[in-house]
């Protein structure tokens, strides 16, 4: 063990990208990750969307890793170690909700195991072993999580049963935005983004234009 001064340059970044369908989410992660590689093929994407990365290929020479189901969190592992093997400098992993409610992801598992809250605890070692892959890797992380409306049912002054809107919701584990260096949100197909987490300081309270 020694001590040494700390250097912002030598943080990997954990960054997050949220947002409904068709807000952007893949285009500005692949624009910010151009940004923080050396060169193109330097950037790599873990494509759960069927190959829609292949539409921004005027971007560069960036790889694509197909990442088709089982959607496990073991099998996220196995694409990033692929990605870090092979030298890249930023890896971009589009999406994260698939791992937690797709086909073999964790929602999955713990249905499989019988649905109950005591199975929970064998589903969130796989979890947090996806997570420690991430916080771990010696790359830039980028990860794209799809949002939903969230909603719950309450009561208004009359008594009566009503749907109460709470804004939108990250499909992934509560909590796992926390653990980002940045998480930026985009708020509409106008690709303005706001940050609803920021360590760097940068962001915070200026809502931006992505592209």
């Amino acid at each position: 063990m020694k001590l040494s001064t700390a250097k912002r340059e030598d943080i990997k970044l954990r960054i997050g990208i949220s947002g409904a369908s068709g807000f952007g989410k893949t285009y500005s992660a692949l624009l910010m990750a151009m940004g923080l590689a050396s060169d193109a093929s330097k950037v790599a994407i873990i494509d759960t969307e069927n190959g829609s990365s292949h539409l921004y290929n005027s971007l560069g020479p960036f790889k694509v890793l197909h990442l088709e189901p089982p959607f496990s969190p073991g099998r996220y592992i196995e694409a990033i170690t692929i990605c870090e093997n092979e030298g890249m400098e930023v890896i971009i992993v589009d999406g994260i909700s698939q791992m937690w409610m797709g086909k073999g992801g964790c929602l999955n598992i713990h249905q499989e195991l019988g649905g109950r809250f005591q199975d929970w605890a064998k589903v969130t070692p796989k979890y947090q072993s996806f997570l420690d892959a991430i916080l771990g890797s010696k790359c830039h992380i980028i990860t794209t999580v799809r949002r939903k409306t969230d909603y719950s049912i309450g009561t208004n002054e009359y008594g009566r049963t009503m749907v109460i809107k709470h804004g939108t919701k990250e499909i992934t584990r509560e909590g796992f935005e926390y653990e980002l260096t940045v998480n930026f949100e985009l708020i509409n197909a106008q690709h303005l983004v706001k940050a609803s987490k920021d360590r760097t300081g940068l962001f915070n309270n200026k809502p931006r234009i992505c592209y």
